[in-house]
């Protein structure tokens, strides 16, 4: 079977920053297993497996290891595959997936995710999580994700996880956020997860959900601008919108290929 294949940077305006997925476009659901092996193959952070039936597209996420509830850089790169290359005739597009619907528009060269809120609430920190870093938080939350709270941009900047420790813990399907006041930002933050082939997520829409209305509330406004300091960095653009949040970024194609799986 030949399955076309778009490789795409998400959260980025430049080839080789932002967060890279790959987007599958499907006429009918392959086997589990058989998404799962392309995801491993694929070897990055998120591989979007999409339907298009007419009115709805029908959405899925897979990493490597597993399939994903919610995911933002894929589903950017999807609704970017969608409507730069695929000549998709509408400035709003509606997925079905494992969140619910969600609905991303396009204006210009940005696209807008409305995704679901996850405000995070007081918790504790797992022993193996607080000895795996180099550098304690100053407040725990957790939603799907471990929010973890700090000073200072710098703070993030010089956060270290020895992953020997780090992946005693299984967190499937969330990971762990370290987050701060931003110098040139609202906020900043770095992502991480335990067990997975790769530790650091260079951008992640999903967390997101739950930094978004944390920040608004500590901030005391609804509109941010928001930096994910990885090494290929990412920026999103988000709107606090009580029950949802906006999150927005732009998009590059970097590769279009095939795929055989027999």
């Amino acid at each position: 079977m030949k399955l076309t294949l778009y490789q795409i940077d998400a959260f980025t305006e430049e080839i080789f920053r932002g967060n890279p997925a790959c987007v599958v476009p499907l006429e009918s659901w392959l086997p589990d297993e058989t998404l799962l092996n392309i995801a491993k193959e694929n070897a990055v952070a998120e591989t979007a497996f999409f339907i298009d039936n007419g009115k709805e597209i029908q959405l899925r996420w897979f990493t490597p290891e597993f399939e994903m509830d919610l995911c933002g850089h894929a589903t950017l790169a999807t609704a970017h595959c969608l409507v730069s290359i695929l000549n998709y005739p509408h400035n709003e597009i509606l997925f079905e997936t494992k969140s619910g619907q969600l609905k991303v528009t396009f204006k210009e060269d940005t696209y807008y995710l409305d995704f679901p809120s996850r405000m995070p609430v007081s918790s504790e920190l797992p022993e193996i999580i607080a000895r795996s870093l180099n550098i304690q938080p100053k407040e725990v939350l957790q939603s799907r994700d471990f929010v973890l709270v700090y000073d200072t941009e710098e703070d993030i900047k010089n956060i270290k996880i020895d992953q020997s420790i780090f992946n005693q813990i299984n967190l499937d399907p969330g990971g762990v956020v370290v987050t701060s006041k931003g110098a040139d930002s609202d906020f900043v933050s770095r992502f991480f997860t335990p067990q997975a082939s790769i530790l650091e997520d260079p951008v992640t829409g999903s967390a997101h959900c739950s930094l978004v209305p944390f920040w608004a509330e500590r901030l005391g406004k609804d509109e941010l601008s928001a930096v994910q300091l990885s090494e290929r960095q990412g920026k999103l653009f988000c709107k606090n919108q009580k029950e949802r949040v906006i999150i927005a970024g732009k998009a590059k194609t970097y590769l279009i290929g095939h795929i055989w799986t027999e």
